[in-house]
């Protein structure tokens, strides 16, 4: 039986080489292409290998480390608000817009660390609800709503 000297090392190792074999097996449809002229899943598999890479990586130091950590705990809290907060701006968008769902899931999932500062929340939301706005609708012209749809909800 092998000893995981750094739990959390290896579990995160393990989900990056999960979420690199969930990408090659999603990106296997498309064509690859070439590195001059690369096809629609020549960066997913270089992505997906990257990831399978570095897990791979992750698990044997975890694994071959030499001093041992404690036992990982669960918290249980933070990880239900984290992903509440993601649920609710796939709920919201469409009526919401870009910039206040954004805003929406930065407050919420700031509320899951314990250092939690409204001001704090509310400023890095509402710069990454702009940013995010500027560069996927006004940017890369993706057709989604910006503001409330009360508002208008257009660019």
């Amino acid at each position: 039986m092998l000893l995981v000297r750094k739990p959390k090392d290896f579990y995160a190792g393990v989900l990056f080489m999960a979420f690199g074999i969930a990408a090659l097996v999603f990106s296997w449809a498309y064509p690859l292409g070439s590195a001059s002229r690369m096809g629609a899943g020549y960066f997913p598999r270089v992505i997906a290998f990257l990831l399978i890479g570095g897990g791979a990586i992750l698990v044997l130091s975890a694994l071959c480390s030499a001093r041992e950590q404690a036992k990982i705990v669960w918290r249980w809290r933070p990880l239900a608000i984290v992903l509440f907060s993601v649920c609710l701006f796939s709920w919201l968008m469409n009526y919401l817009g870009l910039v206040v769902t954004s805003l929406l899931l930065v407050l919420v999932s700031s509320y899951a660390s314990p250092e939690f500062r409204w001001k704090e929340a509310l400023i890095n939301g509402l710069l990454l609800g702009l940013a995010a706005a500027a560069l996927f609708v006004r940017g890369l012209a993706i057709p989604m709503p910006m503001w409330p749809a009360f508002l208008g909800g257009g660019a």
